[in-house]
């Protein structure tokens, strides 16, 4: 089982962002992830494609997107160009899921579905052995620094059985209110990614944070 950390850009502080991509870079973290919200999909607005852009120079990591906006084929050429090494599109934002997977595999990126906390993850039965990453929502898309929704720790169990019944390659991503009191449970769980942004980034040592997920336990240091 992968042990694999994405901190997230969202509760990075920007007017220090070249300090917090630098301490990432020393860091234990695998992977830099970034919301880019519409105000269409979700009510926030985040960061534009540019970012991906500019901080792509400075990190030595892959680029982990996520995109919370509607329509996202019209954006996968112009996403790969700016850096994006992986792209989450969500379920609930496709009206062709298949046609918006192959794209994105087409211009050499990984891919990962996401699923809102309402969305029952037996809908990703038919394209489970097309993607990369399943990518399950802990809080509602939007806004960073929400509590974690309970309910996820099952659809963890279920989406693991339907990768598991379909033989399928695809990692299991979870994104909100991921802390200290639950990524251990998270992994042992299943969950081979977690998208941590507060817990990190509110640290006053967020090395130490990123390690102590590393690890997969809730062992004090």
């Amino acid at each position: 089982m992968k042990k694999i950390i994405a901190p997230s850009l969202l509760s990075a502080n920007l007017a220090f962002l070249y300090r917090d991509i630098e301490m990432l870079n020393k860091s234990e973290a695998d992977w830099f992830h970034i919301d880019i919200m519409d105000s269409s999909f979700v009510s926030n607005i985040s960061f534009g494609f540019l970012f991906i852009k500019y901080v792509k120079k400075y990190a030595h990591k892959p680029m982990d997107v996520h995109l919370m906006i509607l329509q996202p084929e019209r954006y996968i050429k112009q996403l790969k160009a700016c850096g994006a090494d992986h792209l989450h599109i969500h379920y609930e934002a496709c009206i062709h899921l298949n046609r918006t997977i192959f794209s994105i595999k087409e211009n050499g990126m990984k891919v990962g579905v996401a699923v809102n906390p309402h969305t029952p993850v037996f809908l990703l039965q038919d394209i489970i052995n097309d993607i990369d990453f399943v990518l399950l929502m802990s809080v509602n898309p939007g806004y960073s620094g929400q509590k974690f929704i309970h309910q996820t720790y099952q659809k963890l169990e279920d989406i693991k059985n339907l990768i598991l019944k379909k033989d399928s390659s695809a990692l299991i991503e979870v994104d909100g209110g991921i802390n200290l009191e639950n990524y251990s449970l998270l992994f042992q769980k299943g969950a081979d990614i977690l998208v941590a942004g507060t817990t990190i980034f509110s640290d006053s040592n967020p090395k130490e944070i990123i390690h102590r997920m590393k690890l997969g336990n809730s062992i004090l240091l």
